[in-house]
């Protein structure tokens, strides 16, 4: 074998060497990129501070954190994200330090059926704004270094005096860290923004101040500024907001149009909040998002403090209740008399109901609603007790005024269960003719 030539071997000898102090100059800040940084703390100490971290929470807006192959991002709200952190042991010391961020976001699809949460991708601001947090929090933890430093060293020997003849004879690699463009991080209550942002931003502007008109400007500072003043401004408009009403119960649909049988757009989670656009005595026009419009029914929202319980003044004398106004006056057991596909050729409970005074004035829809739920409720256990023969119950107001609704024991028994709110059985019920339930737009409390 022949041997390399004595300067190859002296000039590789340097290249190691080189290698060897950057490597230990480095050592003191966290290395890497993308979903995996190395930092020289030990595994112990990095886990115990990921505990003291936020690692899941609501994302501000997905627009610049996720993307999808499949949907349109206009189409998707509510996203929340999930990390998982991995730490190992590094080779050389310290610890390595994985990331691994899920998104979801809830999909809005023009189909109604086929809306629910789906799984984005995430495009790694996320990841490395947590490994970003991290590295703060290291920092925030780590040891001051002690006053006497250099006295100990003076006084240390003539072996250290060799040591620092050394150092200076081939001083270590600067350490200092580049300066990246923020991420802003993400906080589990919504409307809310990490300061690191702003603080980077300020501590850009300072240096900018001291730095004076002799400094070299900066060509990421543009876009950078554009994206702190898009933050900014959906912060200023998010703020204190006085029109906003939140949903108390998941499963309460958004409608198209303020009527009972209106079709529903999406079923919205339990403090879900929508900017109110107009409301009366029993619902209220909310926005969806964008140029999206729904309607709630009004008890399943908490309204604003300005707005009073009721817009509608009490009467004298008082309205009588639907117990006082109708009575059952049979029941009986035969086939569905409507055209309804859940129960069409089905044999049903049917209770008729009719007028305790037939020269009452026009009871309306809302005590007709509340008198037929009270039936629902009552007649539920024997239609559970007869699940295999009786596919539902039909209430049938007798009356000139009257009409029928009709619900599926499939419907009512998630509506015992709990699952459904009282909104949506009345949307999962028929109405024949449905005018009679919804009036002008003002259906009955469910």
């Amino acid at each position: 074998m022949s041997s390399r030539p004595a300067g190859f071997r002296g000039t590789f000898s340097l290249v190691l060497m080189g290698a060897a102090i950057f490597g230990c100059a480095a050592g003191g800040q966290a290395q890497g990129d993308g979903n995996e940084r190395t930092f020289p703390q030990s595994k112990a100490t990095i886990e115990k501070a990921l505990k003291e971290m936020q690692t899941a929470g609501r994302l501000p807006l997905l627009d610049g954190f996720a993307t999808s192959a499949s949907h349109p991002m206009e189409r998707y709200q509510r996203g929340y994200y999930q990390s998982k952190f991995q730490v190992s042991a590094a080779p050389t010391g310290g610890s390595i330090v994985r990331v691994s961020v899920q998104v979801t976001a809830w999909y809005a699809d023009p189909i109604a059926s086929k809306s629910g949460y789906q799984l984005l991708t995430s495009n790694g601001r996320v990841e490395a704004d947590l490994l970003d947090q991290l590295g703060d929090q290291l920092a925030a933890h780590a040891p001051a270094a002690s006053p006497n430093s250099t006295a100990n060293t003076t006084a240390a020997g003539p072996d250290s005096a060799a040591n620092a003849s050394t150092k200076a004879a081939n001083p270590p690699v600067s350490t200092e860290p580049t300066i990246a463009a923020p991420v802003p991080r993400l906080p589990e209550v919504r409307g809310n923004y990490s300061s690191s942002l702003a603080q980077s931003l300020a501590e850009q502007e300072k240096k900018g101040s001291q730095t004076g008109p002799t400094k070299i400007e900066d060509k990421s500072a543009g876009p950078l500024q554009t994206e702190a003043n898009s933050l900014e401004e959906i912060l200023k408009n998010q703020a204190h907001p006085k029109n906003l009403v939140a949903v108390k119960k998941s499963g309460t649909p958004v409608v198209a149009s303020a009527s009972l049988s209106a079709r529903t757009l999406f079923l919205a989670s339990a403090h879900d909040e929508f900017e109110m656009l107009d409301f009366n005595r029993d619902w209220v026009h909310v926005r969806i998002s964008g140029l999206s419009r729904g309607w709630i029914w009004r008890n399943n929202l908490e309204m604003p403090d300005s707005v009073p319980e009721s817009d509608v003044q009490p009467i004298a004398p008082p309205v009588p209740t639907a117990a006082e106004l109708f009575h059952v006056a049979r029941e009986e057991v035969a086939p569905f008399p409507g055209d309804w596909e859940p129960l069409r050729g089905k044999r049903v409970k049917i209770v008729s109901v009719e007028k305790t005074d037939e020269n009452a004035k026009d009871s309306g829809p809302a005590l007709k609603l509340e008198f037929a739920k009270s039936v629902l409720d009552t007649d539920y256990a024997e239609l559970a007790q007869k699940a295999q023969e009786l596919a539902g119950i039909v209430v049938i107001f007798d009356s000139a005024d009257g009409g029928m609704i009709a619900a599926s024991f499939a419907t009512l028994q998630q509506w015992k269960a709990g699952t459904l709110s009282d909104a949506a059985l009345w949307h999962q019920c028929f109405f024949d003719p449905p005018e009679t339930f919804t009036g002008t737009g003002a259906a009955g409390s469910p």
